[in-house]
């Protein structure tokens, strides 16, 4: 088997985190686009006459309609800040992992494997902010809309973030060979 160019290597890296920062900041965008969107609605549709339409369900004062649309700007605001988190951790990895200095020195491997992590459970969280956006909107219909939009979400997201056997294998696998890899180089 030939060895991995580490030029290759340092260049794939750098352009998937570049894909990550991209990402993360499509949906950063798409999160405060989508804030001052319903901030606009809110203190427009509160200047003119409440009109009650036929598709809403449930309570249709002004409190109640208050309350929705805070918990929704809510929401986007927390994906638009985890997202600009990711973007900061993503952007400290892109410096980090092309240091020279860094390479042969495990603290180091270590601290930026840390940074990419994090930066990966802020993107995790910002998209998951999104996705209760959704049930979050349906409520504005009513509480049978959502509630059969939670019943869906949570079929989808039990399905987006359960392994298969394959994937587990694969990963315990890989880390008994790095573990393997490890102990042999420590030998020699």
């Amino acid at each position: 088997m030939k060895p991995a160019d580490p030029l290759k290597n340092g260049v794939l890296t750098v352009q998937t985190i570049r894909n990550n920062i991209m990402a993360s900041t499509l949906l950063a965008t798409t999160a405060i686009t989508l804030c001052s969107l319903i901030s606009v609605f809110v203190s427009n549709s509160s200047s003119s006459s409440n009109v009650s339409s036929q598709l809403i369900y449930g309570s249709k004062t002004p409190l109640v309609s208050s309350v929705k649309y805070f918990f929704l700007l809510l929401c986007f605001l927390v994906a638009f800040l985890c997202n600009v988190q990711s973007i900061r951790y993503y952007a400290h990895v892109s410096f980090l992992a092309t240091l020279p200095t860094l390479q042969g020195k495990r603290e180091s491997i270590e601290y930026v494997a840390r940074s990419l992590n994090r930066g990966s459970f802020f993107w995790s969280l910002g998209l998951r902010a999104f996705y209760l956006s959704f049930p979050l909107f349906l409520w504005l219909f009513g509480p049978i809309p959502m509630f059969v939009c939670c019943c869906i979400m949570s079929f989808v997201l039990y399905f987006l973030d359960t392994t298969t056997s394959f994937t587990r294998d694969l990963h315990s696998h890989s880390m008994k060979e790095e573990t393997h890899t490890h102990d042999v180089g420590s030998l020699c």
